[in-house]
């Protein structure tokens, strides 16, 4: 055998073409470097050596990122076309052996080793072989048969479902005499991938390549096999699809031709529910258009589903259908008083809204926003407004939404589109003019997909909700005539622009007597009915419904002592039914057996006066409470400590308050040096609880005068005002639940900002009672009351 040696050769790289020996193919090149190869190479012979690239969308050309193995191949014909671009037709001669790219004369130069033939299995017909040839191959031609017959087969299988391939391969099968090109004409006329014909490229030895080759072919038949069944199961689907629709269609003939055609199609029975539609005509028009296009609309196609429950939607939806509503006021007075105790402000509006009504026989319905803590009844109210009003109730919770499509609806468009919350409100309610409970609107958010808020200003906007655009209905709403009630918890969550269409009607903390009342005409009647209990047997005296308000709850609302009340219902149907008593009453004395040791306690007013030690006001979300502010002064570099996990805005008063008092401290004796010389630790217990706000200022700068001066604050005296650095107080929120924290501490006296004195003429006299609530506008009038 002759010794293979090595060869320089221009080379071009080819991006998803590989070039096997014998096959002749055309490609266009556009690169310098790739053009200039094939002008050298038809100068030298013709000769070029054509490789792939590992990867097409590789620039850079190195050794590394292209096939170790390539062609040597002949150029035939050469084309220059238009945009400097060259087509060349070539002809794979052999592979070989890539070791080297040289690109220094400005095209690729290729070091390669040509591959030598594998001899082995020539002369593939045994039949044209002398007796002693095949005695002395036997062995080699045993194989060689039983790889050509194995081929054979996989193609007679492979070209069952490619039947142009088989003529052009039998043709190669007769006049192949060697196996080695044999497998790569296959590889050339059949329709494999570029990576697929890289591995066959790639494997030299014609036993690996036969074996690379059986396995595509192996894979190739199974995958054609799948392809078929599919094919079948799918048109025998279609076929029966079509089946039923010829036979369904025949039946309705049959039936239609013996007049026993009593079946009334969809179309017909939509056109029946049009004409009794109380709507205008512009929506029965509309309406008609749809049905006439669900008409023309194969039955057994997904549109006919869409068309249909469209047009069903849209005959469900209360175009023009009311409710009467209840004119009578001394009886909506009464519902709303059975149901709720308290809440006057909110029965006073309605009462209104409902005398405007009887009085315009129109009038716009009014869009409440009940705001306050949770439990108060917000919710429920809403249903007593309903009953009492004669309204269809509807309720839609906002909480945690925050896709637009939600208020309204999805485009059609869209696969499982449907209608706006509050397009299906109005479905549900069955009447133009229900009442629709917008439940936690302060919940809402935004997101990626639309700000849900911003879709609700057309919602409650009384001057645009007449023509209210849901994207799924597509029919102008009119929502003019629905009784909106929002319910918030806080009210700075809502967007200032939605905030703006709303009444905002605060609903504010039950009081110690208001949750007695609650209990007794409403809460203990429920939960005996819950437990299937009498009222003969069980029994709640007023001191220990009282002590269970007061050590047992502590909430702005009722839910707690509702739970409270249930569970000692529970406990009294077990002894009922285990002990056989009669009838159980909860006292004072047994209330421990009942729901345990007392839960909460009220920090009461300390009994002597002391200095450094002043009683503030707080507002919680479960109502008031009272914080002992305390300051100490020690020896130090004036600097000031604050603990009690304080945010930023009482950090900034506490510092405001200790301004005020070193600008006044010669007033008072105060030597200059003091506050260079000392500092200053301000505490407010309960660490584990954050606390922010400017309404402990005065407090704040009460505690620090008094530390000072070493002068004794009243035990009997609580206040609350947010103070400036001059010294003036300014007006805080929350009064009601901070008075009501002060009286049931047992302060006597509360200072205010004189700016909150209407907010205190608002406040029930049963809070206010036994207070002296004294109305103060500088710090000068707060340290004159405070300090002994």
């Amino acid at each position: 055998m002759p010794r293979v040696v090595k060869k320089k050769m221009p080379m071009v790289a080819l991006s998803g073409i590989t070039v096997m020996p014998g096959m002749i193919l055309h490609f266009d090149i556009d690169k310098e470097e790739s053009i200039e190869a094939i002008e050298k190479a038809m100068l030298k012979g013709q000769q070029l050596f054509l490789v792939s690239q590992n990867d097409p969308g590789d620039t850079d050309i190195t050794i590394d990122n292209v096939n170790p193995i390539g062609t040597i191949s002949k150029i035939k014909q050469m084309m220059k076309l238009p945009g400097k671009v060259v087509r060349v037709l070539v002809e794979g001669l052999q592979r070989a052996e890539l070791f080297d790219i040289d690109d220094t004369d400005g095209y690729f130069i290729s070091t390669i080793k040509p591959c030598s033939k594998d001899e082995s299995y020539r002369n593939i017909n045994p039949e044209g072989l002398t007796d002693e040839e095949i005695e002395d191959k036997l062995s080699d031609v045993t194989e060689l048969t039983a790889m050509v017959r194995m081929l054979r087969d996989m193609l007679s299988e492979y070209v069952k479902n490619n039947p142009k391939i088989g003529k052009t391969l039998e043709k190669h099968f007769a006049e192949a005499k060697d196996m080695s090109d044999l497998l790569d004409h296959i590889a050339i006329n059949l329709p494999f991938t570029q990576f697929d014909r890289q591995r066959l490229l790639n494997a030299v030895n014609v036993r690996d390549r036969f074996t690379i080759l059986s396995s595509i072919l192996s894979r190739e038949i199974e995958v054609a096999r799948i392809r078929q069944d599919l094919s079948s199961s799918i048109r025998a689907k279609v076929e029966k699809n079509q089946k039923e629709y010829v036979l369904r269609e025949q039946m309705r003939f049959i039936k239609k031709e013996l007049g026993e055609d009593s079946s009334i199609s969809d179309a017909d029975r939509f056109k029946e529910e049009v004409e009794k539609l109380k709507a205008t005509d512009e929506v029965k028009e509309k309406i008609k258009k749809e049905i006439s296009r669900f008409e023309q609309v194969p039955d057994n196609s997904s549109e006919s589903s869409v068309q249909r429950i469209y047009i069903e939607t849209l005959l469900e939806m209360p175009w023009d259908k009311v409710s009467k509503d209840n004119k009578n006021i001394d009886r909506a007075e009464k519902v709303l008083d059975e149901d709720h105790y308290g809440l006057k402000k909110v029965k006073e509006r309605v009462l209104e809204y409902l005398s405007v009504r009887s009085l315009t026989e129109k009038g716009d319905a009014p869009i409440i926003c009940l705001v306050g803590p949770p439990g108060t009844g917000k919710t429920s109210i809403a249903k007593s407004v309903a009953r009492a009003l004669n309204k269809k109730y509807v309720r839609i919770s906002l909480g945690g939404v925050r896709d637009e499509a939600e208020i309204r609806g999805h485009r059609r468009t869209y696969v499982g589109a449907m209608p706006g919350r509050i397009a299906n409100g109005l479905k549900q309610g069955g009447v133009k003019n229900p009442l629709m409970l917008l439940d936690e609107i302060d919940k809402v958010s935004s997101d990626y997909k639309g700000d849900t808020s911003s879709a609700l200003l057309e919602v409650l906007d009384n001057e645009q909700n007449d023509k209210f655009r849901d994207h799924y209905v597509e029919i102008p709403l009119d929502l003019s005539e629905v009784l909106f009630i929002a319910t918030a918890n806080d009210i700075g969550n809502i967007p200032g622009p939605l905030r703006d269409r709303m009444e905002i009607i605060e609903v504010t903390s039950y009081t110690e007597n208001e949750k007695f009342h609650i209990a007794k005409e409403h809460l203990i009647k429920k939960q005996l009915k819950a437990n299937g209990l009498k009222a003969s047997q069980l029994k709640f005296d007023d001191e220990a419904l009282e002590l269970l308000i007061r050590h047992y709850t502590k909430e702005a609302g009722v839910r707690g002592l509702e739970r409270r009340i249930g569970e000692v219902c529970r406990k009294s149907a077990r002894m009922i039914l285990q002990d056989g008593k009669k009838k159980v009453t909860l006292t004072k004395n047994n209330l421990v057996d009942f729901l345990g040791i007392e839960k909460y306690h009220y920090d009461p007013a300390n009994e002597k006066d002391e200095v450094g030690i002043v009683r503030g006001l707080a507002w919680t979300q479960v109502g008031g409470d009272t914080l002992q502010i305390e300051v100490n002064v020690m020896p130090g570099k004036g600097d000031i400590l604050l603990t009690g996990q304080l945010g930023d805005v009482m950090k900034e008063s506490a510092q405001a308050g200790l301004s005020f008092i070193r600008s006044i401290a010669k007033d008072y004796g105060i030597s200059a040096d003091f506050f260079k010389k000392n500092d200053f630790h301000i505490h407010i217990p309960q660490g584990s609880v954050p606390k922010d706000g400017p309404s402990a200022g005065i407090t704040m700068a009460t505690a620090v005068f008094s530390a000072i001066t070493k002068k004794k604050v009243r035990a009997d005296l609580a206040m609350t005002g947010e103070i400036t650095l001059r010294g003036r107080v300014l007006p805080i929120g929350g009064l009601k639940e901070k008075t009501l924290a002060a009286k049931n501490a047992g302060v006597k006296t509360v200072l205010v900002p004189i700016k909150n004195r209407p907010d205190i003429e608002e406040i029930d006299k049963e809070i206010t009672d036994g207070l002296e609530i004294v109305f103060v506008e500088t710090m000068e009038e707060v340290l004159e009351r405070a300090i002994v």
